[in-house]
């Protein structure tokens, strides 16, 4: 069966509960949900990424549902943006360590695909005791600001609008941006009235340490002073209007379908294939070998991509004995390397249909030479210079992962079913590998379980690693993007296509702006 993660989804857009939401509204300010519904052209124009992020983590700390920040790509003023938004209703819309990463991941989408970035903040700034796991790294708090200036500096349009709160180092985001909005209220400065206090005795109230009064009037920081939510927002998009206009987009509609035989061990995955792209011939390549493979040029949102997919049904090949559906073979191997290399030199997109055990094992796959064929794969995926994308509808184990161009291998977007499957290896062999570890470790301690202990022990290994394959788990730790149901899978790969060819549609760039040193 399929799991249906809606009710689920829907708790966690509620973010810190109803009671916080309230709390907001009591302030006179809106929702980070709310803000994005009235920036947003229609409410369907919108992709969210990393909903699952920090799901049942932090739960000592009472959770951070969504990891306390919306962030997404939608159309704003007809022009696509990806927005970030702190979410106050979950402890004030502080950073954890996963609200770092999903910043850093929703950064590094916008830069990838030039798209204009819009931030909504409301932050306490970092959530202080976890300050240790959020504050130093190369991929921590720091790495949001030094990215704000390496997108400035690259041309990519970032807007700020301040809404809330915007305190310590987090007050170097927005003032980091090409416009800077604030409304009444809000709050920006390095350190708020109590710590100014604590560190050097002055008394200061909020409004003249760092209100949209003086900010706007007296340090001149600000670029806009608004009334309230609703006028900053409706200034924002009049300023995303007044940007040069995007290049065209086409809507991709769904295909109605029973996606349950493609949760089947064994089916053909040119039927799934078939569903997802565009009404056009799929030309297979190399169709007779390495068939447990199935790669071949087609076309999305009318886009010709090529795609490399798990073929999940057995297969016989001309020489040989019969082949493993969902298993990399020395001969799949070889001709996926060579296929993604014509991709590269044809200047192609490259769509990954994952559902996969891994490469094969056994003697006669080592002396065919598996590892090397292995080795070929992952280094053009490696080595690609056009985007890949990523859908995962089954398993994602062990190496498979990683030679169909997992999170390591920098897809633009990955995207998972409900369905798929996060391991090393698959459930019943990590299980007997991990119970294996472990009775010898009581032998070792001079304890040898009787055969009611070994079940035991077995079933808790299998319970907890069956946690830790549940695809909620890596959507949490930002290992996929987004979980999808079947039924989007089409315009949520067309969205994904049409964006990774944004940048070569984008007009060619002028030259760049540059100036001399300036006095200060």
């Amino acid at each position: 069966m399929i799991p249906d993660f809606r009710a689920e989804e829907e708790r966690l857009r509620q973010g810190g509960g109803p009671a916080a939401i309230a709390r907001q509204h009591e302030k006179g300010r809106l929702t980070a949900r709310e803000r994005i519904a009235r920036l947003l052209d229609e409410p369907t124009c919108w992709f969210e990424l990393g909903l699952w992020a920090a799901w049942n983590m932090y739960s000592e700390w009472g959770g951070a549902p969504a990891a306390g920040v919306v962030t997404g790509i939608g159309r704003v003023a007809q022009h696509q943006v990806l927005i970030i938004a702190n979410d106050a209703t979950v402890k004030a819309g502080a950073f954890f360590p996963m609200t770092v990463k999903k910043v850093l991941r929703a950064q590094r989408i916008a830069r990838e695909h030039r798209l204009p970035l819009i931030y909504l903040v409301d932050s306490a700034g970092v959530f202080l005791p976890l300050q240790d796991e959020v504050f130093p790294d190369e991929d921590d708090f720091g790495r949001i600001f030094r990215n704000n200036a390496v997108l400035s500096a690259e041309g990519i349009p970032q807007l700020a609008a301040i809404m809330g709160n915007c305190v310590a180092g987090g007050a170097y985001l927005p003032v980091l941006c090409d416009a800077l909005l604030m409304t009444e209220g809000s709050g920006l400065y390095l350190a708020g009235p109590s710590l100014v206090k604590a560190a050097i005795g002055q008394v200061v109230d909020s409004e003249t340490l760092g209100g949209a009064r003086m900010h706007a009037a007296i340090s001149g920081t600000i670029d806009f002073r608004e009334p309230d939510d609703p006028a900053c927002l409706d200034r924002l998009r009049r300023l995303v209007a007044a940007l040069p206009a995007d290049p065209p987009f086409l809507s991709v509609e769904d295909r109605p379908f029973d996606p349950q035989p493609f949760t089947q061990a064994e089916y053909d995955v040119r039927d799934l294939l078939r569903l997802v792209l565009d009404d056009a011939p799929f030309d297979e390549y190399k169709a007779e070998y390495g068939q447990t493979l199935v790669c071949g040029f087609g076309r999305l949102a009318g886009v010709a991509v090529g795609i490399v997919a798990n073929q999940r049904k057995r297969v016989r090949p001309a020489d040989g004995p019969l082949q493993f559906g969902g298993v990399l073979y020395v001969d799949s191997a070889d001709k996926a390397a060579r296929f993604v290399m014509d991709c590269n030199q044809m200047r192609l997109p490259i769509l990954f249909f994952q559902n996969v055990n891994g490469f094969m094992v056994g003697k006669e796959s080592e002396q065919a030479g598996i590892i090397r064929a292995g080795a070929k794969l992952v280094n053009v995926i490696a080595n690609s210079v056009v985007p890949k994308i990523t859908l995962i509808t089954g398993g994602s184990f062990g190496a498979g992962n990683y030679a169909l161009c997992g999170k390591a291998f920098d897809p633009r977007l990955i995207l998972a079913w409900p369905t798929a499957q996060y391991a090393v290896m698959g459930g019943e062999q990590a299980a007997d590998t991990l119970l294996d570890i472990q009775v010898q470790a009581l032998r070792r301690a001079g304890r040898t379980p009787d055969a009611a202990e070994l079940e035991q022990l077995r079933q808790q290994v299998q319970q907890a690693y069956a946690q830790q394959m549940d695809i909620r788990y890596a959507a949490a730790r930002l290992w996929v993007d987004a979980i999808i149901r079947p039924e989007q899978t089409r315009s949520a790969l067309g969205l994904a296509v049409q964006l990774a060819l944004r940048p070569q549609r984008l007009p060619p760039p002028e030259p760049p702006f540059r100036t001399g040193v300036l006095q200060v």
